[in-house]
């Protein structure tokens, strides 16, 4: 790489950075050693050619073009926090990776194209409240990390106790202990 490459390269990790909080190769680089990925499973999971991912860990390339993409980044990263955290198993993951290819990057508050599984075995049908649960979880880590949404339900609890609860729940706690939660306010 010539000189001109190389400040090409350096301009495009900073951008990346002001975009996604960090370059991508670093980003992408810690999402293969968390889920036991390689470059191409990466690559296939997120929906991009081989090549692309390589020119965007490099930063032959800045920026990720598809939206559907850039959820599904998202989706990995938060994946990838659950398995740091032990909240999944490795075999969660794996079926949780092939949920997040197949999807189009949507909510499942709204409408999913082809329908995703969380982690039960194939054939059995989807835990919607599990998937709602987690998304929920997805956008309050978005958000702020554990100590903020921990700090905000210290703050809240005098006065709003049930909002308090909330925070702590979804914010903090595991998968599990949310979807009990959330099973248990349905009624």
């Amino acid at each position: 790489m010539d000189a001109a490459q190389q400040e090409a390269a350096e301009k495009a990790r900073q951008q990346q950075t002001t975009w996604y909080g960090e370059p991508l190769g670093t980003l992408f680089r810690r999402l293969i050693a968390d889920l036991g990925l390689n470059q191409a499973r990466l690559a296939g999971v997120l929906g991009l050619s081989a090549p692309m991912l390589s020119q965007l860990m490099s930063g032959q390339r800045a920026k990720i073009g598809n939206p559907a993409v850039v959820q599904r980044v998202r989706a990995l990263q938060e994946l990838a926090q659950e398995v740091r955290d032990g909240r999944i198993s490795a075999a969660e993951a794996t079926a949780a990776m092939e949920d997040i290819r197949r999807s189009a990057g949507g909510s499942v508050l709204g409408h999913h194209p082809a329908p995703i599984r969380t982690g039960g075995p194939a054939g059995v049908p989807a835990n919607p409240t599990k998937r709602v649960v987690r998304e929920i979880q997805a956008l309050l880590r978005a958000v702020a990390d554990a100590g903020e949404i921990q700090s905000a339900a210290k703050m809240l609890a005098d006065s709003y106790p049930e909002l308090a609860e909330f925070l702590r729940v979804y914010g903090v706690a595991r998968t599990r202990d949310a979807v009990a939660h959330y099973e248990q306010h349905q009624n």
